[in-house]
């Protein structure tokens, strides 16, 4: 006998699905996972977020979720690293530190009641993002993996568990001492590594419309099936699906 979760229902005595996604089972508990949905947060999720509004002592931040995420003064580096109790000159000071439209890699804290996610970007490998490209998937889609920053193919990519993926030059490094929030707009990126970072986007956005798991090793597959097309052939219908069927094989064939 078969409990019935999340996204099904019951007819002539048998259970089926009400939507289009992946069933899942745990012990006796039938559940449909949707394709297309909205982010639910986990405790100690990798997410990417833009900072949408500045409040007293916080930052609401899209993460894709069903409400805006609250990112606490008290929950960020101060530059510099100082430990201390955070001042009313800190809170006048926040706008310097982040302000709206701003995009920032972060950890989910704490779940709130009422399905607010609570962010901290305590560690210095999280802050705001700088030169880069941002790419949007399905959270669906997206594999937990033990870690999300990865350095592929000449690209450093943070894959959010949320569905917002960040791919950067490899030059593009946090500075010691800023707390997170130091940009280098003054970097040079050359045609070599745009292109890197344009055909990774290309190879995400490809396993994205063939409802393939993203993750590194995803990432890798797809970008070996597509050195045999320069970047701006990429997007033609015929090379997708060639791209799709040969990353499929490789991962099959365990690279």
């Amino acid at each position: 006998f078969l409990f019935r979760g999340h996204g099904t229902f019951v007819e002539n005595e048998e259970i089926k699905s009400s939507l289009a996604g992946i069933l899942e089972r745990v012990n006796k508990l039938i559940l449909v996972r949707p394709l297309k949905a909205r982010y639910n947060g986990e405790i100690g999720d990798l997410v990417i977020g833009r900072v949408t509004e500045i409040q007293q002592k916080r930052w609401k931040v899209d993460a894709n979720s069903r409400l805006d995420s609250a990112l606490l003064l008290a929950s960020v580096n101060l530059p510099g690293g100082e430990l201390r109790r955070r001042s009313v000159e800190d809170e006048r000071m926040m706008r310097q530190y982040l302000s709206e439209g701003d995009l920032i890699s972060a950890e989910v804290q704490n779940l709130f009641s009422d399905g607010v996610l609570s962010l901290h970007t305590r560690n210095l490998k999280y802050g705001k993002l700088s030169q880069g490209l941002f790419v949007s998937v399905p959270p669906s889609l997206i594999k937990r993996c033990k870690t999300h920053f990865h350095t592929i193919c000449g690209a450093s990519l943070i894959i959010g568990t949320n569905g917002y993926i960040w791919i950067c030059p490899t030059s593009t490094t946090t500075e010691e001492g800023t707390g997170g929030f130091a940009r280098n707009l003054d970097l040079v990126i050359g045609p070599t590594e745009r292109e890197a970072i344009a055909r990774i986007h290309c190879c995400i956005m490809i396993l994205a419309e063939c409802r393939m798991l993203i993750y590194d090793t995803s990432i890798v597959a797809a970008h070996e099936a597509s050195l045999n097309y320069s970047v701006h052939e990429l997007m033609t219908p015929e090379v997708k699906l060639e791209i799709a069927i040969g990353a499929q094989m490789k991962l099959q064939s365990g690279l």
